[in-house]
C-alpha cells in the first residue's frame, strides 16, 4: 500500500510522524522512534523567554546594577526548568539531525516579532528541515482587539520567513474568532502549512494553599473531534500543508485525520504512553485498512471526508448541531 504523503515539501513515507515532546531531548529515544518508522521528527519548543532570559543575563552580567528588575524576571521560569537552553537546543537539533535519515522539523513557541526570532536562522543552519512556529498565547487584555492578536501572529510569519529559505508551519490554538478568514491570512502572509492545535494546558486551583497550580494533562481521542471538524473546513480553503496534532492514539484516529484533509499525522501522547512502537503499529494497521476496503492509495483517502463537496458548510454544521440536540432523551 502506498502510504507516501507530502508535507510542507517534503516527501514522506507515510504521514505518521513524532509530534513535539521532550523525547527527542534523548538520543536512545529518537533511535527508537526512527526505528519504530516515524516519517519525520518534530522537536520540541524553544521559548521566546528562554532567549529573552538569557540575552538579559547575558547584558546584565555586563552592567552594574544586576538586580534593577528582579520583579519582572521573576516571572520567568528558572533557567533549570527548561530542558534545554538556546544554545544546547541548536547543538541537540544539530545532534538528532545527524543521526537520523528522515526530515527534522525544529520549533520556535512565541507571541513578539522581536529579536528572538533570529533563532529561526540558527536553526536552518543547525540543518532543520522546516520549521514549526508555534503560536501560544492567551488573549487576556481587553483593550487588545481581535485584529491585533492576529496582526502580531501574522507579523512574526513574515518575520521568520523573511529570514529562512525552509518551509515554516504556524501552529495554532482553535480559539481564533474567525480561523478560516485567519488561516487564509496566514498562508496569504507565506505560512506554507498549519498545525492543528496546540493545547492550552489549564491550571488547577489549590483551594488548602491559594494557588494556582500548573495541571499537565496528556491528550486524549475525545480531543480528536475538534481538529476532526476544523480539518473538514480548512482542506477546502487552505492550499498548502494541514497536519494534525492531539488525539491521535492509533491507526483510526489517524485514518480519520487523513480522510478530514490531513496531509501529516503528528502523534505525541499515544507514544509517551505506549513507546514508540505505538506507532509502527498503527502504520501497519493503516495500511492494513485501507488495502481491505480497496483503496489504491492513502492519496485516495485524503479529504474524503471533508466539507470541500458541501456547497454550504454553515447549514451541514448547524444541522448536525440541531440533530444531536434535538436527539438527545433522558
Amino acid at each position: 500500500m502506498n502510504l507516501s504523503t507530502t508535507y510542507l515539501g517534503l516527501d514522506l513515507a507515510h504521514p505518521l510522524m513524532a509530534g513535539a515532546s521532550p523525547m527527542v531531548d534523548d538520543m536512545g529515544m529518537v533511535k527508537r522512534l526512527e526505528d519504530a518508522g516515524a516519517s519525520a521528527l518534530v522537536m520540541h519548543s524553544l521559548f521566546e523567554e528562554q532567549i529573552t532570559r538569557e540575552e538579559l543575563g547575558t547584558i546584565m552580567d555586563m552592567e552594574l546594577h544586576a538586580n534593577s528588575n528582579p520583579e519582572a524576571l521573576s516571572y520567568f521560569p528558572e533557567p533549570d526548568e527548561f530542558r534545554l537552553g538556546p544554545e544546547k537546543y541548536l547543538e541537540q537539533l544539530r545532534r538528532v539531525k545527524e543521526a537520523v535519515s528522515v526530515p527534522v522539523i525544529a520549533s520556535l513557541n512565541g507571541t513578539t516579532p522581536a529579536g528572538w526570532l533570529h533563532y529561526a536562522q540558527l536553526m536552518e543552519q543547525a540543518g532543520a528541515d522546516a520549521l514549526e512556529l508555534n503560536v501560544y498565547y492567551l488573549a487576556t487584555d481587553p483593550s487588545e482587539s481581535a485584529a491585533q492578536v492576529e496582526k502580531r501572529t501574522l507579523d512574526a510569519v513574515k518575520m521568520v520567513k523573511s529570514q529562512v529559505k525552509i518551509p515554516v508551519a504556524v501552529k495554532l490554538s482553535p480559539f481564533f474568532s474567525s480561523l478560516a478568514h485567519f488561516a487564509v491570512e496566514l498562508e496569504a502572509a507565506g505560512a506554507d502549512g498549519l498545525v492543528l492545535f496546540n493545547r492550552f494546558f489549564q491550571p488547577d486551583i489549590n483551594v488548602e494553599e491559594l494557588i494556582a497550580e500548573p495541571s499537565l494533562q496528556l491528550s486524549t481521542p475525545s480531543d480528536l473531534l475538534l481538529r476532526l471538524r476544523w480539518l473538514a473546513v480548512l482542506r477546502h480553503h487552505v492550499k498548502g500543508s494541514l497536519a494534525i496534532t492531539g488525539g491521535v492514539h492509533d491507526a483510526v484516529g489517524a485514518l480519520k485525520a487523513i480522510m478530514a484533509g490531513a496531509d501529516a499525522v503528528q502523534m505525541v501522547s499515544a507514544l509517551l504512553i505506549h513507546g514508540p512502537e505505538r506507532l509502527a503499529q498503527s502504520r501497519a494497521i493503516l495500511a492494513e485498512w485501507l488495502e481491505e476496503h480497496e483503496y489504491a492509495s492513502l492519496a485516495q483517502a485524503r479529504g474524503s471526508m471533508s466539507l470541500e463537496k458541501c456547497p454550504n458548510a454553515q447549514a451541514f454544521t448547524r444541522a448536525n448541531y440541531m440533530r444531536i440536540l434535538n436527539g438527545w432523551r433522558a
